[in-house]
C-alpha cells in the first residue's frame, strides 16, 4: 500500500507472505508494546495493573469502531472457538430446532453446532459448496419457523467466497433466527457494520487479517442476542462490580463483558491495539480495495496460464483470498512446498493453492509468485 506500511513487517523483506489468512506477521510496533508491557511486569510487579486494564478497554472500543457496534457488546475470548462454543452452550435447545450453517465451514465455526446436533437431537443443515461459492437463494431456503441460529463464515477459508450477509440477516430475522458470523477471515480488510447487517452474534481473533499476536479472540453479542443466551463461561470480572468480593450474589452484568470471566493475556492486548489502530488509521474500505485491486493483477496474469481461478470473482463475492487450481495435475502441497523454497508463503487447500496478500503486500509479490509457479 506504501512503503512506510511495509516497513513495519519484517516478514516482508524476507519472504513473499501471502498467507495472512493462515497467520498474519506482526508489525513491529506491536511486537514493541508487547515487550513494552512484559518489562512492565517484570520491573514493577502489578504497581501498573491499572494501566492494562485501560489498554484493554482501549483495543474493545477500537474493535467495536471497526464492526460499528457498542463497546460493551465485545468480549474478549481466547479464539473464534471459545467464542462459538460459549453461545452454543448459552442458548436453550430444543428437539425440532433447526440450525443452518455451511457444509464447508471452517471447522471453529462448525462443531460448537455438531455437538449441539448430538447432545440435543437438533437438525443441523447443511448449504452445499457449488463451484467454489454458496448459492445465496439456496442457504436462505433451509431457514423456517425452526430455525433456531444461522451461522456463515463473512468470508470462507477454503475459498475466499464472501458472503451477503446483509441479505441472510434479513431472512434470519424473519423467522425470529439469531444470525452468528464468523468474522475472522474478513475483519481488518472489510467495513463492517453489524447492526445494519442484523448480525447478532460475531466471532472471530487476532491473528490472521488483524495482524496480532495468537490469543485474542473477539465476541460481539448484539442486545437481542444477550437476551437469549446465559453466559455459561464466567468468573469474578463477570458480575457487576467485581472487585466487590464479598458479594458472591451480584448480577451477572446485563451485556457481552459478562462473558470475560478473568484476568487475561495484558500483553497481547498491547500488541492489539497497536495492529488494529494501523488498520483503522489506514482504513477498512482503502484496504479493501487496495487488495480487491492486487488480487485482480493475480487474475490477470494468469490469464492464459495453466491456472484455473476456483474462487468467485463476481463483484459482490470476491475477496483477498484466491484460490487458484494447476490445470496440469500439480498437487496443492507440491507447488506450496515448491514455492516455499522461493521463500514464497501461501497454503495448499482443498484442490488448489491459496494466495492471501495483505496491505504490506505489493504488485511485486504478485508478480514473483506467478512468475514461480510450477
Amino acid at each position: 500500500m506504501n512503503e512506510k506500511i511495509r516497513a513495519l513487517f519484517p516478514a516482508a523483506r524476507k519472504y513473499t507472505y501471502l498467507n495472512s489468512a493462515a497467520v498474519a506477521p506482526v508489525p513491529t510496533v506491536a511486537v514493541e508494546a508487547v515487550n513494552k508491557q512484559l518489562r512492565d511486569v517484570s520491573e514493577n510487579g502489578s504497581a501498573n495493573f491499572a494501566d492494562w486494564v485501560a489498554t484493554k478497554n482501549r483495543v474493545r472500543e477500537i474493535i467495536a469502531s471497526m464492526l460499528r457496534v457498542k463497546p460493551d457488546q465485545i468480549a474478549f475470548m481466547r479464539n473464534t472457538s471459545d467464542g462459538f462454543a460459549t453461545v452454543a452452550n448459552g442458548l436453550k435447545w430444543s428437539v425440532g430446532d433447526n440450525i443452518v450453517t455451511f457444509a464447508r465451514e471452517f471447522p471453529a465455526n462448525f462443531y460448537a453446532w455438531r455437538r449441539i446436533r448430538d447432545a440435543f437431537g437438533v437438525e443441523l443443515r447443511l448449504c452445499p459448496e457449488r463451484n467454489g461459492r454458496i448459492d445465496t437463494d439456496e442457504f436462505i431456503n433451509l431457514i423456517d419457523g425452526n430455525t433456531k441460529l444461522v451461522s456463515i463464515s463473512a468470508v470462507q477459508y477454503a475459498s475466499g467466497f464472501r458472503a451477503d450477509l446483509e441479505r441472510i440477516g434479513r431472512a434470519a430475522r424473519k423467522h425470529d433466527a439469531l444470525f452468528a458470523v464468523d468474522i475472522i477471515q474478513a475483519l481488518g480488510t472489510t467495513p463492517f457494520d453489524l447492526e445494519a447487517q442484523l448480525v447478532d452474534i460475531a466471532a472471530g481473533a487476532s491473528h490472521k487479517w488483524l495482524c496480532a499476536p495468537e490469543g485474542c479472540g473477539i465476541l460481539y453479542l448484539s442486545d437481542r442476542a444477550r437476551t437469549r443466551i446465559e453466559p455459561t463461561l464466567v468468573g469474578w470480572i463477570s458480575v457487576e462490580d467485581g472487585w466487590n468480593f464479598a458479594d458472591i450474589e451480584q448480577p451477572f452484568k446485563p451485556n457481552a463483558l459478562a462473558w470475560e470471566s478473568g484476568t487475561g493475556t495484558a500483553s497481547l492486548f498491547y500488541g492489539l491495539e497497536q495492529s488494529a489502530k494501523l488498520l483503522s488509521e489506514t482504513g477498512a474500505e482503502r484496504i479493501e480495495n487496495y487488495l480487491k485491486d492486487l488480487t485482480d493483477y493475480l487474475c490477470e496474469l494468469l490469464a492464459g496460464r495453466n491456472y484455473e481461478i476456483i474462487s468467485s470473482r463476481a463483484p459482490v463475492e470476491k475477496s483477498q483470498i484466491v484460490c487458484i487450481k494447476n490445470n496440469g495435475g500439480v498437487a496443492p502441497n507440491e507447488i506450496a512446498k515448491h514455492l516455499e523454497r522461493e521463500n514464497i508463503i501461501v497454503s495448499p487447500r482443498g484442490e488448489g493453492i491459496r494466495v492471501a496478500p495483505h496491505f504490506f503486500n505489493n504488485r511485486a509479490d504478485i508478480e514473483r509468485l506467478a512468475e514461480n509457479l510450477l
